[in-house]
């Protein structure tokens, strides 16, 4: 209700606002909204707007995860734990970062860990 409430006079406040004559999309609109300061007169309706913003973002990502849901855990894997199949996809879907890391980084640091285990 009020959620209803707050489009009703959003909508009225701004047809009779100038600033809003030219926006082109919805990310035009929350930018201005910020701009103006509405995003603190219209909390609700600038949440909406965000909202709106990150569904398709979110939606892409989900189907990016199950997608490479289905490559990491095969059937040949499909006993894989919880854990290891979570590490397995974080590895896999952030790959762009893991290129960018040295593989003698990784390998000096897994040494250090079994050095320790070692010593304790």
């Amino acid at each position: 209700m009020v959620l209803d409430d707050q489009l009703d006079t959003y909508i009225i406040d701004l047809r009779g606002d100038d600033e809003f004559c030219g926006i082109e999309g919805i990310a035009s609109l929350a930018e201005k909204m910020i701009k103006t300061k509405k995003n603190l007169i219209f909390p609700l309706v600038y949440m909406l707007i965000k909202l709106s913003l990150l569904l398709p973002v979110a939606t892409a990502t989900v189907e990016r995860v199950f997608s490479v849901m289905h490559i990491v855990k095969s059937r040949l894997r499909n006993r894989m734990g919880g854990k290891w199949t979570n590490d397995s996809l974080v590895v896999y879907i952030e790959k762009d970062i893991f290129d960018k890391i040295d593989n003698e980084a990784i390998i000096k640091r897994f040494q250090n860990m079994k050095t320790r285990r070692e010593q304790l």
